[in-house]
């Protein structure tokens, strides 16, 4: 297998490199967090600079918070883009907006190297089990080439179409996903307040109709109030503002999501950041001045 580039060891992007390197990937990464570079080297990858790995590897992966940072690493000086060699492929696993991903695929298409946007969802218990669920844009062949990688760092991986679709589709995750968190949250302060045992509830619920992955994953959290992050406030609230402009980009009414966008704005300013995205159920608990917990 030849040496995979690998930038970006954050929360996520720590433990996919790990699991590359567990199935015996050659791994080249580098990130701005020397701490990172440190463990994922004593796992046994090498530390290269960008320009280090876009010479010596013909596949790169990029996992980081934002597309600014993705066209930065990519087109910045002595960035990747210059010594990316033509037939290379450069996959971009961050979640960034569409437009910022077929502005990538562009450049990278202009000196024959291949892109593909190919966000995931799963947090990081998903990362650090390999099972994300990895959503892609691109061309056929380089989805192909990457689909050994994407089954060693998740459990499923679909080419949604062209460059970008895997980026809209990312964002579809996270309207999902985040306007439900708020919605489970809103319910089980109601519950709290009124009076009643929200474990129960939840035991009673989670069966019928209202139950969902979102519901079992985060109510158990919230019940034990752990808000340590698997997918932390800050990257939702970044996702839900690409979420905002992309859609007034295209001409299409948010009215939840945009109402969800102030939520994680008020969650900000009163410094939940780095809270677990489970951790939006404070901005319904300070409105009605009650805490969802367990019950003795």
């Amino acid at each position: 297998m030849k040496k995979l580039g690998f930038i970006g060891l954050g929360i996520m992007g720590r433990p996919m490199a790990k699991n590359l390197l567990k199935a015996g990937v050659k791994v080249l990464a580098t990130d701005l967090n020397q701490e990172a570079v440190r463990d994922v080297a004593a796992a046994g990858a090498e530390e290269g600079s960008y320009a280090q790995i876009g010479a010596q590897c013909s596949t790169v992966i990029i996992m980081v918070p934002s597309g600014a940072i993705t066209k930065s690493i990519l087109f910045g000086e002595n960035g990747l883009a210059s010594t990316l060699r033509p037939g290379s492929i450069v996959c971009d696993m961050s979640s960034v907006t569409p437009v910022e991903s077929k502005e990538c695929y562009e450049k990278l298409k202009d000196i024959g190297v291949g892109f593909i946007d190919a966000p995931v969802s799963g947090g990081e218990p998903g990362a650090v089990a390999g099972t994300l669920a990895i959503m892609a844009g691109g061309e056929q062949e380089h989805f192909d080439a990457m689909k050994e990688y994407f089954d060693i760092l998740g459990s499923s991986a679909l080419l949604i179409g062209e460059s970008g679709s895997g980026s809209v589709a990312k964002l579809v995750n996270q309207i999902i996903v985040n306007n439900t968190i708020a919605v489970v949250s809103e319910a089980f302060v109601f519950a709290a307040k009124a009076g009643v045992n929200q474990e129960k509830v939840y035991e009673a619920i989670r069966g019928g109709l209202a139950g969902s992955a979102v519901l079992d994953a985060k109510i158990p959290m919230i019940l034990e109030r752990n808000f340590k992050p698997g997918g932390p406030i800050r990257i939702n609230h970044k996702d839900i503002k690409n979420v905002v402009e992309t859609a007034h980009a295209i001409d299409v009414p948010i009215p939840y999501t945009a109402q969800l966008y102030e939520i994680l704005q008020s969650l900000k300013i009163h410094g939940h950041m780095g809270d677990d995205h489970g951790g939006i159920i404070q901005y319904f608990e300070m409105l009605a001045d009650v805490k969802v917990q367990k019950q003795d």
